[in-house]
C-alpha cells in the first residue's frame, strides 16, 4: 500500500475541507476526451484479445473523506479477474512525463491505500508509446 509523505497527507487535508473534486470545469462527466478515447480502443483491443474481460469508463467513484471522492477514468477487468483502476494522463515534452496536477496525484495515492485495487496510470509519450505508472 501506498504511504503518504506529510505534504501529501497536508494537501488531502485541504482538499477535504475545500470539498474540491479535482476534475475543474473543464471536464464534463462521462465524456471523453481524445487521449481518454484513445485508451478505450486500446482496451477493446485488449479485450478482443483476451487480455482484458471487461472495462467501463468512470463508473466508480470513490469516497476518500468526507466531501472527498476520486473518480477513476477507467475500470478494467483483466484475464485474472483482477479489478484494475486506470487513469489516463497527457505526456508532457517539457517535464519527459505525465502531467498531474497535485490533488490528482494525492487522490490516486490516497485510494491506493485504503481500496483493495490495482491503480495505474498509463500516458501516452511522443512516439505513440503508452507508459504505465502503478501506485
Amino acid at each position: 500500500m501506498a504511504l503518504l509523505n506529510p505534504q501529501d497527507e497536508q494537501l488531502l487535508a485541504s482538499l477535504k475541507r475545500r470539498g474540491l473534486s479535482g476534475r475543474g470545469t473543464r471536464h464534463k462527466p462521462m465524456e471523453m476526451n481524445r487521449l481518454e478515447a484513445a485508451y478505450a480502443e486500446r482496451l477493446d483491443l485488449q479485450k478482443a484479445h483476451g487480455s482484458v474481460l471487461f472495462w467501463k469508463f468512470e463508473s466508480i467513484k470513490l469516497r476518500l473523506a468526507d466531501a472527498t471522492f476520486y473518480t477513476p477514468d477507467f475500470m478494467v477487468m483483466t484475464l485474472t479477474y483482477a479489478i484494475e483502476l486506470h487513469e489516463i494522463k497527457a505526456f508532457w515534452k517539457s517535464t519527459g512525463g505525465a502531467h498531474w496536477e497535485d490533488d490528482a496525484r494525492v487522490k490516486i495515492k490516497v485510494a491506493a491505500s485504503i481500496y483493495p485495487f490495482v491503480f495505474k496510470s498509463f500516458s501516452r509519450d511522443k512516439d505513440g508509446d503508452w507508459k504505465e505508472e502503478v501506485f
